[in-house]
């Protein structure tokens, strides 16, 4: 009866010490496998045994900011005709508002780019050619679209540019460069425009 006792106690205690080893040990933790197929993209890792999947790290947004074009060479300039270059002209209009040939703020700075790219193409002949919104009579547009011409060729002038290389003509409302009949369109009418004539 006494070893039976013993016996009995023994074995409890062995039991004990198994279930406290097996209860005591850490299970290894195992990382999800991406199914077979799945592209390049990194599973979710499992860390520290909790069982908490931490997400993949983020990756980095593309930048929404154009990028500007390129400046236009030199060299492209003086290889180019004078249809490519006026196709894609350097020189840009200027715009008036309407029933005027004052040269605003914003025009003075496309002028002050124009009289910049005219002293390194030292060389080009310029018409630049007025033009105007379909409001009123082709004698009042005509003569609106000279004084605008006139007043883009005088800043040019003060500038440095030379007069001989600046002729002017007026083509009032007769060419349009918006067709519309909005205030938008109009609006993109009333300018001086730079035609490249000889280089």
């Amino acid at each position: 009866m006494i070893r039976f006792a013993v016996f009995k106690a023994a074995a409890t205690v062995l039991i004990g010490a198994l279930l406290a080893t097996a209860c005591g040990e850490k299970q290894p933790v195992l990382k999800p496998q991406a199914p077979e197929g799945v592209g390049s993209q990194r599973p979710p890792t499992v860390s520290g045994g909790t069982g908490v999947a931490t997400p993949p790290p983020p990756t980095a947004a593309p930048d929404p900011r154009p990028v500007p074009p390129e400046p236009i060479r030199e060299e492209l300039l003086s290889s180019a005709s004078l249809d490519d270059l006026n196709r894609n002209s350097p020189l840009k209009p200027v715009f008036f508002e309407l029933d005027s040939a004052d040269i605003g703020r914003d025009g003075q700075v496309v002028l002050d780019e124009n009289g910049a790219q005219l002293k390194r193409s030292s060389s080009w002949i310029v018409t630049i050619e007025g033009h105007t919104d379909e409001r009123g009579t082709a004698e009042y547009n005509l003569a609106l679209g000279e004084r605008r011409a006139v007043a883009a060729r005088a800043y040019l002038i003060s500038i440095g540019i030379a007069a001989e290389r600046l002729r002017t003509v007026s083509y009032g409302k007769e060419f349009p460069f918006d067709p519309g009949h909005d205030e938008a369109s109009m609006a993109k009418n009333r300018r001086a425009h730079f035609v490249i004539t000889a280089k």
